[in-house]
């Protein structure tokens, strides 16, 4: 029987983890011997960081806990897959929710080997609980995003077959340990990763794909602000290195960032990559 590796990376979020964990360990005893888990606390030496080491002791399912505090960024869930045990593996955010039942579907789901290698999402349920987004649309930029949150109605019953997307909100994501093709190590900071793994997905012959019964609820709103750093530079950076790598014109992003990123710092990006062309 399939089992599953459950994974998420921490930074300064003790409420938003234990939430998400203590939910996943309470609502899944009917599968719990099925899977364990993974935790990198990304700034142990916090006092939220310090709570989230104390917290890891009450867990007795099979656990791997690591701290890293050589950088901080959303690409160390990268790090997920190399420590987990198991044949699949689930990423979610630290401040995640799922429905009830969908945990168990998507190991059946994984059981009929019908995921293919496959990059899996499941629709974001907004906080009503009925509103839902199913797919990031690559079309367009917003917020100096790549992609906008769209709804495909074929996701209206969470008993609807799975479908093709172009891409997805990271906040949850799944698929076999051995066919995750890895963010580039060149991420630093936050954001960046959405849409370029969906293009490098489909640019090794996989396909990216809503699962409708792995519905989702994210927190998004945080009252005392974020805690980390969410440097548009670090995302800027991060979208040229992608770009690059999937062989997309960079100067798409230049044009999304170049009014709020400083000249010379594109330019060393630029530099940095071997771009040669001015802005």
């Amino acid at each position: 029987m399939t089992k599953l590796t459950i994974g998420i990376c921490v930074y300064d979020d003790y409420d938003g983890a234990y939430f998400t964990l203590q939910s996943l360990r309470l609502h899944n005893r009917d599968i719990i011997d099925r899977l364990e888990f993974v935790i990198i606390n990304n700034n142990p030496n916090s006092n939220e960081g310090k709570a989230l080491y104390n917290y890891k002791n009450w867990i007795k399912e099979p656990l791997s806990y690591i701290e890293y505090d050589n950088f901080s960024s959303t690409a160390l869930r990268d790090k997920i897959f190399g420590l987990a045990n198991t044949e699949y593996v689930l990423v979610m955010d630290c401040h995640v929710l799922l429905a009830n039942g969908s945990l168990k579907k998507l190991l059946d789901y994984y059981d009929s080997g019908k995921d293919k290698g496959n990059l899996l999402h499941g629709p974001l349920l907004y906080d009503d609980l009925e509103g839902y987004s199913t797919h990031f649309d690559l079309s367009v930029w917003g917020s100096h995003m790549w992609g906008q949150w769209a709804c495909d109605p074929r996701a209206e019953s969470k008993n609807s077959k799975p479908f093709e997307i172009e891409g997805m909100g990271l906040g949850l994501f799944t698929c076999r340990k051995d066919s995750w093709l890895g963010f580039n190590d060149k991420f630093r900071g936050f954001g960046g990763e959405e849409g370029y793994i969906h293009e490098k997905y489909r640019r090794a012959g996989k396909k990216v794909m809503c699962l409708p019964f792995l519905r989702w609820n994210h927190r998004f709103d945080r009252p005392g602000g974020v805690p980390y750093t969410n440097d548009l530079k670090d995302r800027f950076r991060n979208y040229m290195i992608g770009h690059q790598e999937i062989e997309k014109d960079t100067s798409i992003v230049i044009e999304q960032f170049k009014d709020v990123i400083p000249a010379d710092f594109i330019e060393k990006v630029k530099k940095e990559l071997g771009i040669c062309e001015k802005i």
